[in-house]
């Protein structure tokens, strides 16, 4: 594959892409030959039945896992040959990342969390986006409350937050609803749904949930590590339908 320029290139790219836990007779491939693009500018939910390599999809494009074979890019930088060195500084620079633990530091205050990886990296935050951000999650009365003065939603804010303080090319995010309940999922989806439409953020989502699926522009379904279907405008009734055919 050419390289090709950022404006040219997708949010994220996986070319022939193979994963395989173990060796032998215990090897496992989690994903088989796949081959995606991420649309720049796009929220994009990535769905299956467990053990389909969601989350292995998820962690190969965002350079967490290494691949077996293929290639993974991000924008016009193809990752899956990089020294660890080089990845963990497009990770810190480039990607950013939610998960379902909220991964905050107990010890340290809203407003430190959302800049820990600036602070980390030594980069001076671009105060107007964050201050952008800062309003967008609706955290700007809580900035100096410690992790355990905030609830799951508020918590979950912050992860949100932070992925989005180093302006970064793309955000991943893993079940980011998994521990929150009804309403507090509804008000984040909303959130990563505003970070497109008003930031221009790019975001993929693993998430088994139809209704948070509906958040996105597009599902993308996998089962036993392939692509197997995409769906445009997902709503939960498609998309449960769509799951209840692999699952069947």
């Amino acid at each position: 594959m050419s390289t090709q320029t950022v404006a040219a290139a997708p949010a994220a790219r996986a070319y022939q892409l193979t994963k395989v836990y173990g060796r032998a007779d215990t090897a496992v491939t989690a994903l088989d030959d796949v081959s995606f693009d991420l649309p720049r500018g796009g929220f994009t939910a990535v769905m299956g039945p467990s053990g389909s390599g969601k989350s292995t999809f998820l962690h190969c494009l965002a350079g967490l896992d290494r691949v077996t074979s293929g290639e993974v890019w991000i924008g016009d930088t193809e990752i899956s040959g990089l020294s660890e060195r080089a990845l963990t500084a497009l990770r810190r620079d480039r990607v950013g990342f939610v998960f379902q633990a909220f991964n905050l530091l107990p010890a340290l205050s809203a407003a430190a969390n959302i800049t820990l990886g600036l602070d980390i990296a030594g980069r001076a935050p671009d105060r107007a986006w964050l201050d952008g951000v800062i309003d967008a999650v609706g955290l700007r009365d809580r900035l100096r409350h410690r992790p355990s003065e905030l609830s799951g939603g508020q918590q979950q804010r912050v992860a949100v937050a932070r992925a989005l303080a180093g302006r970064p090319e793309i955000v991943f995010a893993d079940e980011p609803t998994g521990n929150l309940d009804s309403k507090s999922g509804a008000q984040l989806l909303d959130l990563l749904r505003r970070c497109v439409r008003e930031f221009g953020q790019t975001v993929v989502m693993v998430t088994h949930d139809p209704v948070a699926a509906s958040y996105a522009d597009r599902a993308v379904f996998l089962a036993d590590g392939r692509v197997v279907a995409t769906q445009d405008a997902p709503t939960p009734q498609l998309v449960l339908d769509r799951m209840k055919a692999l699952e069947g």
